[in-house]
């Protein structure tokens, strides 16, 4: 059966904001995953929130657990446009202990425990989305498929190399795609039908109709001994005893002209972040987040311009392959293959190289940086240099085995004098 029309208008993205990313380390200390800065003007989830608006769903509700003030700060600054009277909502939907005395127990459990908000808006479909991954994808040819092949769920899947799919759910499927087993982080993932040198990885992308996705998660919570999982527990249920179908992430990547791969990061890890970040500075980038055709939606402060200043020998404000957002004065500052958020003030004589900076910091004069990260409004001391010593970067700052080096206020306020 085909279905005519967009199935997006019939369908509820759910998204899942409460994990506490503990290997972004510091960076999530006061912050949940999804609410990382990312890519000079974004925060993580705004790129699951953005693929489901650009592929025309238009009802959306985001669940939050840890360290959800700023999550919740940005969700109700930046996407607060989507209107009940057309049709459209918005819902953040904290733990808040509604069905029983626990907290959202798993994955499953945030969207149960919220059973009766989303049966009030009565959507034919509900796409369930992780909240901490950059990508761009169109849910509408994923929800197509899974009308067609008639499914139970359907599941989004990345292909990897077979031995890197070891920290994932791999799914092992017929020549149908049909998924006849799920194995959560295998020591040896099993191969494509024809394609054995590739697995499946899950995305934690799922796609349901609505009514069987309410009786599974009905038949979960009474079930003794579960987790409140998706892929722990709902997932096998379903693919031992019912239709469970994988879409393949190369059919529904959005991709502009100047992307040539089907692009997938998890930014999990400090090296991960930062690696995907400076990546963005690349002449032609794997990710374009300048496709007008797919835009990243955020909450866009109104700032002044960057600007640039001085322009004598050794202490000139310039910035080669590099980004910088509104609001940043890059005063005498020799900047290459950097990224800025908003409200950066760099000062005279400093050099960054490879440099990561959230909003709202400042450096100071003679400093030197290379490969680091710094948190939102950290201050560099005049004369501080980091990235060429590692034993001394690594006794100051948190410093990655690949060497990147991750600074937080509170780790320059601990150095002695």
């Amino acid at each position: 059966m085909t279905h005519q029309g967009p199935l997006s208008r019939d369908a509820m993205a759910y998204v899942l904001a409460g994990g506490r990313g503990s290997r972004l380390k510091e960076l999530t200390d006061i912050r949940a995953k999804p609410a990382v800065y990312f890519g000079g003007k974004t925060r993580i989830i705004d790129f699951a929130l953005s693929n489901a608006l650009n592929s025309g769903i238009r009802r959306m509700g985001v669940a939050t657990q840890y360290k959800a003030h700023s999550l919740i700060r940005h969700l109700n600054r930046g996407w607060n446009f989507l209107r009940t009277e057309r049709n459209e909502s918005f819902d953040i939907l904290p733990a808040s202990q509604r069905m029983s005395d626990a907290w959202y127990e798993g994955t499953a459990d945030a969207v149960f425990q919220n059973i009766d908000i989303i049966e009030d808006y009565d959507p034919q479909y509900m796409v369930i989305l992780a909240g901490d991954h950059i990508y761009k994808m169109d849910y509408e040819i994923m929800l197509q498929q899974h009308v067609n092949s008639g499914a139970d769920v359907t599941i989004g899947c990345l292909t990897v190399p077979r031995m890197e799919a070891t920290g994932f759910g791999v799914m092992h499927v017929d020549k149908t795609d049909r998924i006849t087993d799920f194995v959560e982080k295998p020591a040896d993932p099993p191969g494509i039908p024809g394609d054995e040198g590739n697995a499946l990885a899950s995305m934690g992308i799922y796609v349901f109709n609505t009514a069987f996705l309410m009786e599974e998660l009905r038949r979960d919570a009474e079930t003794p001994g579960s987790k409140r999982d998706f892929g722990g527990d709902i997932i096998p249920y379903i693919v031992k005893h019912g239709h469970a179908q994988a879409h393949r992430f190369d059919s529904s990547c959005v991709k502009s002209d100047s992307e040539s791969i089907a692009y997938w990061k998890d930014v999990g890890t400090v090296d991960a972040y930062w690696q995907a970040n400076v990546d963005l500075t690349s002449t032609v980038p794997e990710l374009d987040l300048y496709d007008r055709d797919w835009p990243i939606w955020t909450h866009a402060e109104t700032l002044p311009p960057a600007k640039f200043v001085h322009n004598e020998e050794g202490r000139r404000g310039f910035a080669v392959q590099s980004l910088v957002s509104g609001d940043c004065i890059i005063s005498g500052t020799e900047m290459s293959n950097s990224l800025c958020f908003s409200g950066v003030r760099t000062n005279s004589y400093s050099q960054l190289d490879k440099a990561v900076i959230l909003p709202g910091c400042e450096i100071g004069r003679h400093a030197r940086l290379k490969n680091v990260v710094l948190d939102r409004g950290v201050t560099i001391p005049e004369g501080m240099v980091v990235g060429e010593d590692p034993e001394l970067d690594a006794r100051r700052f948190r410093r990655t085995e690949n060497g990147i080096v991750l600074i937080t206020q509170k780790m320059i306020d601990a150095i002695d004098g």
